[in-house]
């Protein structure tokens, strides 16, 4: 199908269900690519020659670009958002193994911000000193950056967690020519929303998806589009939970909300039936606070939390259909570039986790998907990046010079290339206050290295163990593959800038 007759078919499908629930279920998976194997070198686990980078010109007009991020949407959510397979992947490319090195919200939001590790923009946490909304440098931060190569930045949805509080919730952060960005805690009211919209708070009394929704439709369509090319983040509380909570809403475990048309469209729906629920890997220490165990009623109370997630991605996906309707209306769609994710990943279960955070792949994992100007079309690669990837990659595209120093590359070079692996260096920090660092790691191709605050370690191979069900680090079969990670962790724990791995590797 062309994209025209996709974005006509969802016009009429969109016209007579305009807030309403799809009728359509699971389409099909993006979830079950198998992951490429890397290539190992004679002299270990990461081949000792990277490839070389694929010529690129950066496009000869600055396109416009369209970022939407979800609130925890998991990877494998793409199961339930038709509209935007059909009008991102089929018409893009999908990465499907992007990962958040610091998979927690703020963390994540500001390596989109600055194109930096965590460790590097120091927003550690959600909270305290070293969390939130007051503990980030708002000033070099990519939307800077594009008013300096000519665009206008555009902002809705909502920002960094803590914003509003603490008498900012007039706060304009610098670099945003149109700012209409949820105060907390109405960010996590999903029928009061209250909006900053360049410094004026206005209260709405609609489903937050649907508000922002007409934000970002209303931006798009301005006259003054068509004066400068515009980027603009629109990020979506959805999936993440908030209220008001119903009658029937479990009383022990947080969930979102839904549209009203939404509610119970999804009944019954189980959990995923996969070998990490509910399961702790064998040979791996107690290490987090949010494993537990889960009994009978917590795991109906998981099932129920997993069914309104999956309720609450279905205005999710047709507000991403409603913004490429848009473009095409407006004639931009061909000159924009758009970016789907998430901010990190999210389980109601697996490997007995009920939120993200820790080192596994369902927590890391977040969808990433590119569709305009310059991008194949129809492609699923499987070549590595973390989000501050994307800002490094966005300033490319725009031709913006960085305002600091990048961690992250810009992977435009590599969406017609072969699929690549990188080092990536993963890391957490205490919840709370971020005053403790949880662990720090690596991610290459199948391997995932973990070491811990208390000196354990975790090892898995994901070519033979894609579930992550067994620790590898204490055999001595794999003492040269730990051996090598963690000499890999000591070396890009602290990194910053060009001492940040960069490479690429040739994927198997």
């Amino acid at each position: 199908m062309t994209a025209v007759a996709v974005l006509a078919a969802s016009s009429i499908a969109l016209a007579a269900l305009p807030d309403s629930a799809s009728p359509l279920g699971p389409l099909g998976t993006l979830a079950g690519n198998a992951i490429a194997r890397a290539d190992k070198a004679p002299d270990g686990v990461v081949p000792s020659v990277p490839t070389a980078t694929p010529e690129w010109s950066r496009p000869s007009t600055q396109p416009n670009i369209l970022m939407i991020t979800a609130d925890d949407l998991a990877y494998e959510d793409l199961d339930y958002m038709p509209h935007t397979r059909h009008l991102l992947a089929e018409q893009g490319t999908s990465m499907t193994e992007a990962i958040a090195p610091t998979p927690i919200c703020v963390p994540a939001r500001a390596s989109l911000l600055t194109g930096q590790y965590s460790q590097n923009h120091q927003t550690l946490t959600i909270n305290g000193e070293r969390g939130g909304y007051q503990a980030m440098d708002h000033t070099g931060t990519l939307p800077e950056a594009m008013q300096e190569a000519g665009y206008d930045t555009l902002f809705t949805g909502k920002y960094l967690n803590g914003y509003g509080l603490k008498g900012t919730a007039k706060d304009v952060p610098p670099g945003w020519t149109d700012w209409r960005a949820t105060v907390d805690m109405s960010t996590y009211n999903f029928t009061k929303p209250k909006i900053n919209h360049n410094g004026k708070i206005t209260p709405h009394h609609r489903y937050t998806t649907y508000v922002m929704r007409d934000q970002a439709n209303e931006m798009i369509s301005a006259p003054e589009r068509a004066d400068k090319p515009w980027y603009m983040w629109l990020n979506y509380v959805a999936p993440h939970h908030g209220g008001p909570a119903d009658k029937d809403d479990p009383e022990g475990t947080s969930t979102t909300r839904p549209a009203d048309e939404d509610k119970h469209s999804f009944d019954g729906l189980e959990l995923p039936d996969l070998p990490y629920m509910f399961r702790t890997p064998t040979d791996a220490p107690p290490i987090s606070a949010s494993q537990k165990h889960f009994d009978t009623q917590g795991r109906a109370e998981l099932r129920i939390a997993h069914e309104q997630r999956v309720e609450a991605v279905q205005a999710l996906d047709r507000a991403v259909a409603s913004h490429v309707l848009r473009l095409q209306e407006t004639g931009q769609l061909d000159d924009t570039i758009i970016i789907f994710s998430s901010d990190n990943g999210y389980t109601t279960g697996g490997h007995n986790i009920n939120g993200k955070l820790m080192h596994y792949r369902e927590t890391q994992r977040i969808p990433l998907i590119l569709r305009g100007p310059g991008i194949p079309q129809g492609r699923t690669l499987s070549t590595a990046v973390g989000n501050p990837d994307i800002a490094t990659t966005v300033m490319a595209l725009a031709g913006a010079e960085p305002p600091r120093a990048q961690d992250g590359v810009n992977f435009m070079p590599w969406l017609s290339a072969p699929a690549q692996n990188r080092v990536i260096p993963l890391s957490a920090w205490r919840v709370n206050d971020g005053s403790r660092q949880i662990y720090s790691g690596i991610r290459y191709g199948d391997w995932t290295y973990a070491r811990f605050s208390d000196g354990s370690e975790e090892l898995y191979d994901l070519a033979e163990d894609p579930y992550q069900i067994r620790s590898l680090a204490l055999l001595p079969e794999y003492a040269d593959e730990l051996a090598e990670l963690r000499r890999l962790d000591e070396k890009y724990a602290d990194c910053a800038g060009d001492t940040c791995p960069k490479e690429f590797y040739p994927a198997g």
